[in-house]
Order: structure tokens, then sequence, then C-alpha cells
């Protein structure tokens, strides 16, 4: 008897040192800035920043997110920057000189200057189907003994 309580007793401390735990994990929400890369330039001196770091094209939007991974609505419409890796910094140039590079590299603005499926409608349909699933749950069920014929 006593291996059954200790499994018990160890059960109750993992269960109840968990909960302590998780108690104090707060869900982040609200505005934030994203920054997507979309193409990598050529490592050449042409594209190299001030400090030896070689840059890329990132869009760059702000949305209003749940936990960074349900964007729910976008602030700001994205716009294309220039974008440092290993410093994870962007430089926001003028628009004709993002234009120049674009040109330069032979590259499509209205591709690359958009936002993924997901961050455009994902988190809505997330969100929509989290309110029917909690609103589902709220509904009352019959009772199986009602539903079910009697047999006679």
């Amino acid at each position: 008897m006593t291996p059954m309580i200790r499994l018990t007793f160890i059960a109750l401390v993992i269960t109840f040192s968990s909960t302590a735990v998780f108690a104090g994990i707060r869900i982040p929400f609200g505005e934030r800035e994203v920054l997507n890369k979309v193409y990598d330039l050529p490592n050449t001196d042409e594209f190299k920043a001030e400090d030896g770091n070689f840059i890329d094209l990132a869009t760059f939007h702000k949305e209003y997110n749940i936990a960074y991974f349900l964007p729910l609505y976008v602030t700001e419409e994205p716009k294309l920057v220039l974008f440092d890796e290993k410093k994870d910094a962007f430089y926001d140039l003028p628009q004709d000189k993002i234009d120049a590079i674009l040109a330069s590299q032979k590259l499509n603005k209205e591709q690359l200057n958009k936002l993924p499926f997901y961050t455009k409608y994902g988190g809505k349909i997330v969100a929509l189907l989290i309110i029917v699933a909690l609103i589902w749950g709220l509904i009352p069920s019959k009772n199986e003994e009602e539903a079910a014929p009697k047999e006679i």
C-alpha cells in the first residue's frame, strides 16, 4: 500500500507545483512591430551596411495580436525596408531608393510588399472559431435519456 501512497503524493506535488508556475504566466497582447524577410539580396559591397553586415529586403508592418501568434488586425500597412538580420534592425529608406534596389534586382514590388494569408485572415478565423467553441460550450445539451427512444 505504501507504493500507492507514494505515487499519489508525487502526483499531487507535481500537480500543485506546476499550477503555481503557470499561475504567473501572462498572455501578451497588444500592438507589435513585425519584420518579415522577403528577399535575400546578394552579399556584395553594394548591399553592405556601415557595420559590415549584409542587408536584405523585408516588409515592416504593425499588427494587434494575442500571444505573438494570433494576429487580429493590421494597424499599419506593410512597407519595404532594408533588414539587417544579424543586428535584427531595419533601415527605412526613401521610396525612390527602394525602387532603385528593386529595379536593379528585377523584382516586383507588389509581390514582395504583401502580407501572408495568416496575418491577414488566419488570426480572425482562429479567433472566430474560439468564440464559436465557447458559445457552443455554453449552450445546454439534451439529456441522453430524453433523446434516446424508450424500449418497451
